[in-house]
């Protein structure tokens, strides 16, 4: 079984979401995503709109999905891949060479975002209307 993993906000859940885990999902056998928790986006600088418990929900609720897993921090990568038992980390294309030690563990894939949409343009287009 190939078992693909990827992580991430998945804030806004929007149809670059919807693409990037399709593809994700042609990969593999199996598609587990780690959706960042509260607590990681903070470390990083980020707020999410939905909390965790909410992204994580309906980031599940996708056919494409097998399993999530909360993202904790940069460093658990290597032990999930180790615990699942994954064939191929992947991720957008925004973190082209961010990830390329995985290559150690597992192939590394990052795969072309789907363009004009991301939650951050999201955000900045609506916080526009209230201008």
């Amino acid at each position: 079984m190939k078992i693909i993993i990827t992580y991430g906000t998945f804030d806004l859940f929007h149809v670059g979401h919807v693409r990037l885990l399709k593809r994700l999902k042609s990969l593999g056998d199996k598609l587990i995503v780690g959706v960042s928790t509260d607590e990681f986006n903070a470390r990083k600088g980020k707020v999410a709109f939905y909390n965790y418990h909410d992204r994580a929900e309906i980031v599940s609720s996708c056919q494409y999905v097998d399993k999530v897993i909360p993202e904790e921090g940069w460093e658990q990568k290597v032990s999930d891949i180790k615990e699942y038992g994954v064939s191929v980390f992947a991720i957008g294309d925004d973190w082209e060479g961010k990830f390329d030690e995985l290559k150690d563990c597992c192939n590394v894939v990052y795969l072309k975002r789907t363009e004009n949409i991301s939650s951050s343009l999201i955000k900045s287009t609506l916080s526009s209307f209230g201008s």
